[in-house]
């Protein structure tokens, strides 16, 4: 992204912050509920200083990308075997639709009594969060790859393997990235369920301790973490993989 695209990013948290700020400091709000910038930034300075922000960033970092690894890895199976196989997807679709309705809650008590109150159940939950718009968007792209491609290659006598490689893939693979990044989201709106199944460490128990403790500083100053860990993590996955679609001649990379 271009700095000015930052640049403009950047106006809308900022104007709504300033102006929160001043309602506060004139007195037209009282700010004990929703806290200004200001407080929010102390509480956010002090977390760090002491280093228990940086403490709760890692444990939740580690746990998104262990079940993010895990996710994406069985979800761009399934979707390839849904995507490639109508009798694969007829015997397995149905059941993971109905599945992917379930709210992420309700497989907390289910975890717990299978895998413990430690780690494992945390990043299976996460991994079911990531799975899903994964599968879909793998299963989705295959099913929808232009049959004049599939054409082509065998006009040209592609075998499988070279068809997979320089047709199937090259037009999965923007479909793909996007799946990742969605579900990527999902994982790190899964892992506030998974850290309240007995977490210490981690941004999701920073959120439960400022509520019990009823310091909404706190509270937005873990949220603002978990906006800034999302973006960044989000941005290294969209650097790490722009390159294997570079090859596009889309309208953005015009402008």
């Amino acid at each position: 992204m271009r700095r000015p695209d930052w640049a403009l990013g950047l106006l809308l948290p900022l104007a709504l912050a300033l102006g929160w700020e001043a309602a506060v400091r004139l007195g037209l709000a009282q700010g004990r509920l929703m806290p200004p910038p200001s407080r929010i930034l102390a509480a956010f300075w002090s977390l760090a200083r002491t280093g228990e922000l940086w403490t709760h960033v890692a444990a939740t970092l580690a746990r998104v990308l262990a079940g993010f690894a895990l996710g994406a890895l069985l979800g761009t199976l399934a979707g390839a075997l849904a995507g490639a196989s109508g009798r694969f997807r007829a015997l397995v679709d149905p059941s993971l639709q109905a599945l992917r309705a379930v709210p992420s809650i309700a497989w907390v008590p289910l975890f717990l009594l299978w895998f413990g109150i430690f780690e494992t159940s945390k990043v299976v939950l996460i991994a079911v969060g990531v799975f899903f718009p994964v599968y879909l968007g793998v299963a989705g792209a295959i099913a929808s790859i232009d049959r004049k491609l599939l054409e082509v290659g065998r006009v040209f006598r592609l075998g499988d393997a070279a068809m997979v490689r320089r047709v199937m893939l090259p037009a999965v693979l923007p479909e793909w990235i996007l799946a990742l990044r969605s579900g990527l989201g999902l994982g790190f709106m899964f892992v506030v369920a998974a850290e309240l199944m007995g977490a210490s460490e981690g941004l999701g128990y920073l959120l439960l301790d400022g509520q019990q403790m009823g310091r909404p500083d706190q509270i937005l100053a873990a949220i603002i973490a978990f906006a800034l860990l999302g973006k960044l993590c989000d941005g290294v996955l969209v650097a790490s993989t722009s390159r294997f679609v570079a090859w596009q001649d889309t309208a953005r990379g015009r402008l």
